[in-house]
């Protein structure tokens, strides 16, 4: 049974329940997440006792703020729609990530998915394939080169992905233009204090390996088939990472069923736990996994 067939035998009540979203649900976890980056960002503040160990978790608070963004791309983590514009663009720019750019380029991933020309995620190259490739990709170099790189070109409107759309293009070019202002006086505030180093550049330079980690088993070793519950992962996990990447480890139910919200995922997992082709007993289990076939 591929997804298609899966989400065709789910009777109607339940696919109307699976794909309810909740401001309630989506603020809550909202809130929760942001009383734990406050608390980091506090303590690294004012110099706490211990503060230097606090680095590293305030890296990976600030860049697990992607998954949000990505779900916010679905308009699925909060029922109000200005809920999720907005909160989506926020949590993008502490990751330089332009969100009206991420949410095409996330849609072309979704009708692509692990295709190895057009998934605009591998944009016609493989995945590390060796050691080498393997700690340049775990680094973020790629990532923060070619955030850097849309930035700069749709700022100045060379925008020809096929996959974004015309209409479209003015709001790139003016959000691009904003992010680097921002991220041009966040430039400036670092020659006057060094605050903005330890809270914000340093910690996510930190924890984009993490990041990055994660998100190579999202689709990791799976084979390009158009089938979602083959060329997905899902990873079982415990629940901090649950919570840090919103539930996303269950990620072949997400692409099988992309409108299902967040909170939702545990209860689609039901449906889908006894078809599912690709999955890991954790990220370490993964992450072994990996480094085996690199070996070979």
């Amino acid at each position: 049974m591929d997804h298609r067939e899966l989400i065709a035998s789910i009777p109607p009540d339940a696919k109307d329940s699976l794909q309810r979203r909740s401001n309630y649900a989506g603020l809550r976890h909202l809130a929760l997440y942001g009383v734990v980056l406050t608390g980091t960002s506090v303590c690294i503040a004012t110099k706490a006792p211990f503060w230097p160990l606090l680095i590293l978790p305030q890296g990976v608070l600030l860049v697990f703020l992607f998954t949000l963004s990505h779900e916010c791309t679905h308009k699925t983590p909060f029922r109000t729609g200005c809920l999720n514009e907005v909160i989506g663009h926020l949590v993008s720019i502490p990751i330089a990530l332009p969100f009206t750019w991420f949410r095409y380029f996330h849609l072309a991933h979704h009708k692509w998915t692990n295709h190895p020309e057009k998934d605009p995620e591998l944009a016609g190259k493989p995945r590390p394939e060796n050691r080498v490739d393997l700690l340049v990709y775990l680094s973020g170099w790629p990532y923060w080169t070619g955030m850097a790189k849309v930035l700069a070109t749709n700022a100045v409107g060379r925008i020809f992905a096929p996959y974004l759309p015309a209409r479209q293009h003015r709001a790139m070019r003016i959000e691009a233009r904003l992010l680097l202002g921002l991220y041009a006086l966040a430039g400036i505030s670092l020659l006057y204090s060094s605050l903005m180093f330890w809270l914000w550049v340093f910690p996510v330079l930190l924890g984009k390996p993490f990041l990055r980690l994660y998100l190579l088993a999202e689709h990791g070793l799976c084979p390009p088939v158009a089938n979602m519950l083959e060329n997905s992962r899902t990873t079982f996990t415990n629940r901090i990472i649950r919570f840090l990447a919103w539930n996303m480890p269950y990620h072949a139910e997400h692409h099988a069923y992309p409108n299902v919200p967040f909170h939702q995922l545990p209860a689609l997992h039901e449906w889908t736990q006894s078809h599912l082709k690709s999955t890991s007993e954790g990220y370490s289990e993964f992450t072994v996994d990996y480094l085996n076939s690199l070996q070979r």
